[in-house]
C-alpha cells in the first residue's frame, strides 16, 4: 500500500490542467501530500517549463514522485527525462504503471490529459503510488540508466 507520508509534485500544461486538478482530489483522498507547480488555467503555456520544475523537485529530493499531464503525456516525459535522475514515462494503464514502478523505479508519471479518463487516471495513479520498486536484478538496470545520466552530465558540464 502507499506511503501516507509520500509527497508528490504535480504539473501540467493547458491541455492537462483539468486532469491534474482532478488528481489533487485523488491524492487528497489517499492522504498523499502534493504541491502544484502549475499551470492553473486554459491559456496556452509551454509544457517544458512545468516538466522541469516537477522533475527538479523529484531529482532534488523535495518530492518523492512526480505526476505531469499534457495533451498526450509525451512532451512532458521527454522534457522531464532531460533532468538527471528522472525516469519518466507516458503510462496508459494501471498494469503498465505497476510494472514501470516495479522494474524501472519510475519516479515521474506522465499522463495524456486528452487521452486519459479520470477513472483510468485514478487507477494508474493508484498503481504508481502503491507499487514498490522490486530491486534485485532490476536495480542493476536502473543503475545503468543512472550511469547514462552521469555520462551525459560529465560530457556537457550541465543538463
Amino acid at each position: 500500500m502507499y506511503n501516507r507520508f509520500m509527497f508528490v509534485a504535480l504539473g501540467a500544461d493547458h491541455a492537462g490542467v483539468e486532469l491534474k486538478d482532478a488528481l489533487k482530489r485523488t491524492l487528497d483522498a489517499r492522504g498523499v501530500a502534493w504541491r502544484d507547480f502549475g499551470t492553473t488555467g486554459a491559456a496556452s503555456v509551454d509544457y517544458p517549463d512545468y516538466a522541469v520544475q516537477v522533475a527538479e523537485a523529484v531529482a532534488g529530493g523535495q518530492a518523492d514522485r512526480g505526476i505531469l499531464v499534457c495533451g498526450s503525456g509525451v512532451g512532458m516525459a521527454i522534457a522531464a527525462n532531460k533532468v538527471p535522475g528522472i525516469r519518466a514515462a507516458v503510462i496508459t494503464d494501471a498494469d503498465s504503471a505497476a510494472l514501470a514502478r516495479e522494474h524501472n523505479d519510475l519516479n515521474v508519471l506522465t499522463l495524456g490529459g486528452r487521452r486519459t479518463t479520470l477513472a483510468e487516471a485514478d487507477r494508474i495513479v493508484g498503481a504508481f503510488l502503491d507499487t514498490p520498486f522490486a530491486g534485485g536484478r532490476h536495480a542493476a538496470r536502473v543503475q545503468k540508466i543512472a550511469a547514462l545520466d552521469e555520462r551525459a552530465h560529465s560530457q556537457t558540464g550541465s543538463c
